[in-house]
């Protein structure tokens, strides 16, 4: 018997995943090798504070650090359409809160300091992250101690709303980084709209954390 082909989905999600997979494979061999060639680079950049350099002093990212970008911002947006879909009940037949709003909260935690200080140019160090799991945690200690459970509304509410915005930010930058070939990290993404309107220079920053940078200069070293 001959087997037959599936027939393609028309699923979008399962299009999205039949699409990136193979890219995704791709740019994990690329980032290791440039990771590889480069570890106390990619360190020193994950806890330094704001280094702002002027325009042209990083390489643009070529075609793979463009798609990199944008499977990362498909990423982050589906992750928003994912927790948007049960926005009016955050909570299982349980009482819990659904667990894909938990899943966001360290990735959360970790991002919200480089989204905030690089996105808006503010030199606040860990200032963002701390704040927000003071925020958090006080309402999730009010929450237990004037219901005897830290899973309330507000708390689900709040989780809710703040990863929105963090994915938001986040997934519009990688995905506007990627059309318009912004240096660097992604959250100068909407500076470089600037640049790219007005012709007035605008700072870059260096991608702090994750494969962006060495893919960049990986690419960088090919074209000479």
């Amino acid at each position: 018997m001959i087997a037959r082909a599936a027939p393609p989905s028309s699923n979008p999600t399962t299009a999205i995943v039949v699409f990136i997979a193979p890219t995704a494979r791709s740019l994990v061999r690329q980032s290791n090798k440039a990771i590889a060639a480069h570890p106390k680079r990619l360190f020193d950049m994950a806890i330094t504070d704001l280094k702002l350099e002027d325009e042209g002093s990083i390489p643009k990212p070529g075609p793979i650090g463009r798609l990199a970008r944008l499977a990362l911002g498909a990423a982050c947006l589906y992750y928003v359409s994912g927790i948007w879909t049960f926005r009016a009940d955050l909570f299982t037949d349980t009482g819990s809160i659904k667990p894909l709003i938990w899943n966001g909260l360290v990735p959360g935690l970790f991002l919200v300091s480089y989204i905030i200080n690089i996105g808006f140019s503010r030199a606040w160090k860990k200032w963002p992250a701390i704040a927000s799991a003071l925020l958090l945690g006080s309402i999730a200690a009010f929450g237990y101690l004037t219901t005897g459970s830290p899973e309330t509304p507000l708390l689900a509410n709040t989780l809710f709303w703040w990863e929105l915005y963090l994915s938001l930010h986040l997934g519009f930058a990688f995905v506007l980084a990627s059309l318009i070939a912004t240096p660097g990290c992604e959250m100068r993404a909407f500076h470089h709209v600037y640049t790219v309107i007005t012709g007035k220079p605008t700072k870059e920053h260096q991608c702090p954390v994750g494969p962006l940078a060495p893919i960049d200069r990986w690419e960088a070293r090919l074209d000479r």
